[in-house]
């Protein structure tokens, strides 16, 4: 067998101010020490031979510990030497080997393709720790033909703690957009596996993220459009036509309203336009040609800008986030989502605290994961558990769907703690929570997916965000709606428990009875497995006749007129899903408020009673809580979470059973 000569390099002297090691280094003590990294090419040898030549001479290095060490590729400095001598031996210690690890690999990897023979991956073992083969090995695994192996090899990826800084930027260069996706989405993954976002190009002089929001809104087609999308573009152009003639007159309109002010426009200002813009863009995001448009326009480089110059406001943020899940729906834009710095920036968001903006995050980047997650999540939907990726298998989905002026988040929030309470001060607040579906139920049963749903409710024709909509959001318009993003979202083909709370209740009704009519939905009708009702109006309510009577609100929206008491609409309804929840054996229980709540500050009322809170069938339980607060338990402890788990639990053992 051949060996290739070794290439001699000229050793310097290694020189350093402290008295302990000041000597020559012969040669024949560095070449006993240098480490070896071999590859097989056509039978022969090739010996790859490194050497350290001169670190600097400010750096102490203790020789006789380099001749204790000479197996591994560590160098090891004298503690005599300062903390930035160290950290710059230890850069140039860690450069040094990346780079040789790199051209080893490379070598095996050519001798493998010439042989036509896979690579061996127990050869990077001649130059390597084991934890540092274990990320060569991972890294190729990942892409391995197996989902399986490729999921397990994504989760050691994340789960090892032994990476030096190097190895996770290594990491990040190497990963391919599957795995990067898959880390992104593992909890508590450490971000220094993503790149972080690239360094965006200098704007020209006067030109503001108004201007460039107000163009990319401008080049989007108008035409086969929604309405609504036709409406907030014009709304967001028109405010911003308002914000440069303020910025040359000094008059801010804003909504009609004039607001004269001294100077130019404000930083506040400025993002009530940014705001306007990012809503016309969610709106356009939802069409899937716009969104091939927004991506070729340079939108997800303008909006990276946008995020980057907002951090201090979390609804322009969300905004932005929300527009990127909506991208994501589309498989062709992950590429371009991720080249553009995103993935990062997702990763990151997916970590945070704050219910809202993880779970936006949470959304984006489970519409990327196409090699875990089958659904997709429209806009409105979205997973408070689990938001990631998980080894649990999931049995059952419980699925939250607000009412009136509700969101998928603070309709569920746990109430208001008094904070005169002895209790608080105790250390009760510890178990406070923003979202009690995310926290303390996906806690107690983590094999389930909970689900939260959004959608556009108002009370009034003049306070609707877009007229258009008050003319078609009726219960019947929403049902439809609704069931088709549950059903991409996959509801319906595992046991679905629906949570409901006040006119969420009558279109979790109306969609279950549009089910029962169409074929393709009869698999979410025959996993219904119960239903769980907050004061649900069953019967109307007082409230919506007093809100076209005398309420300030002067034109009531659908949503409202279809909430009067003995409303036709409403006993159709009624005796509908009665003869549905008969037939398909749905449990049943219905919460219903005993005290009244603050309409206005001179104004109580019972929204709820009793009488039209009463399903007629089911179980019916009174609680001493207003409307708003039906839904939010006090605490975890409190009567109205632990029933309604209890309800959840046993709702799903015996459909199980069934």
């Amino acid at each position: 067998m051949s060996v290739a000569a070794l290439r001699m390099i000229r050793c310097r002297r290694l020189s350093t101010s402290a008295p302990g090691v000041k000597r020559a280094v012969p040669w024949k003590t560095l070449r006993r020490i240098a480490k070896v990294t071999g590859a097989v090419v056509f039978g022969g040898c090739i010996l790859i031979n490194y050497e350290v030549t001169s670190l600097n001479k400010a750096v102490t290095m203790d020789t006789q510990a380099i001749l204790q060490e000479k197996h591994k590729s560590y160098i090891y400095l004298n503690s005599t030497a300062s903390a930035e001598q160290e950290t710059i031996a230890t850069g140039l210690t860690h450069r040094a080997r990346r780079e040789l690890h790199k051209a080893a690999r490379r070598f095996l990897e050519i001798s493998s393709r010439i042989l036509l023979r896979p690579l061996e991956e127990h050869l990077s073992h001649k130059d390597a720790d084991a934890h540092e083969c274990a990320l060569w090995v991972l890294l190729k695994r990942a892409r391995a033909e197996s989902r399986a192996e490729r999921h397990q090899a994504v989760q050691n990826l994340a789960h090892n703690k032994h990476w030096h800084d190097y190895q996770y930027q290594t990491a990040a260069q190497a990963l391919d957009q599957r795995t990067a996706v898959g880390l992104a989405r593992t909890p508590h993954v450490d971000l220094r596996f993503f790149l972080s976002p690239p360094l965006l190009p200098q704007v020209e002089d006067g030109f503001s993220l108004e201007d460039g929001l107000r163009q990319l809104l401008a080049s989007l087609p108008q035409s086969e459009v929604d309405q609504c999308v036709q409406y907030f573009t014009s709304v967001a152009l028109r405010e911003s036509s308002q914000a440069l003639a303020a910025q040359r007159g000094g008059l801010w309109c804003f909504g009609g309203n004039g607001l004269p002010y001294a100077q130019s426009l404000t930083t506040i200002p400025s993002e009530k336009v940014e705001s306007f813009c990012l809503q016309a863009l969610v709106q356009h995001s939802k069409v899937s040609s716009h969104c091939e448009h927004i991506v070729a326009s340079g939108g997800l480089k303008l909006l990276q800008r946008v995020f980057q110059l907002r951090s201090d406001s979390p609804k322009i943020q969300r905004n932005i986030v929300r527009i990127i899940g909506n991208l994501a729906l589309n498989d062709n834009s992950h590429a371009a989502i991720v080249q553009s710095g995103w993935l990062s920036v997702l990763a990151e968001m997916a970590q945070s605290p704050h219910i809202m903006q993880a779970s936006h995050a949470a959304r984006a980047l489970a519409n990327m994961d196409r090699d875990a997650v089958e659904e997709k999540y429209q806009d409105g939907v979205y997973v408070l558990h689990p938001q990631g990726r998980t080894s649990q298998p999931v049995k059952a989905d419980v699925l939250f769907v607000h009412g009136l002026l509700g969101a998928a988040f603070k309709t569920w929030r746990q109430k208001d703690l008094d904070q005169s309470e002895d209790s608080t001060a105790s250390g009760d607040q510890e178990d406070y929570t923003e979202c009690w579906p995310k926290s303390w139920l996906a806690a107690d049963c983590p094999y389930l997916r909970v689900l939260s749903v959004e959608y556009d409710t108002h009370l009034s024709d003049w306070r609707a965000k877009c007229p258009a909509e008050n003319q078609r959001k009726s219960l019947a318009y929403r049902s439809g709606e609704l069931l088709k993003k549950l059903r991409t979202a996959g509801v319906g083909d595992r046991p679905v428990i629906w949570v409901a709370h006040s006119m969420g209740g009558l279109l979790v009704k109306k969609m279950l009875s549009d089910a029962s009519r169409d074929p393709d939905l009869q698999p979410l009708l025959k996993n219904t497995a119960a239903i769980l009702f907050y004061s649900v109006p069953h019967h109307g309510t007082f409230m919506a006749e007093y809100s076209v009577n005398v309420r300030y609100l002067l034109f009531p929206s659908i949503e409202v007129r279809e909430l009067c008491r003995d409303s036709p609409a409403l006993r159709d309804l009624n005796e509908t899903f009665l003869d549905i929840a008969r037939d398909s054996e749905i449990q049943i229980l219905s919460f219903a408020e005993t005290l009244p709540t603050n309409i206005g500050p001179m104004i109580k009322i019972l929204v709820v009673p009793e009488q039209t809170a009463d399903l007629g069938i089911g179980e019916l339980i009174q609680v001493d809580v207003d409307h708003l607060n039906i839904c939010k338990p006090e605490k975890k402890d409190s009567f109205l979470y632990r029933r309604s788990l209890q309800f959840i639990q046993d709702a799903l053992d015996k459909h199980v059973t069934q």
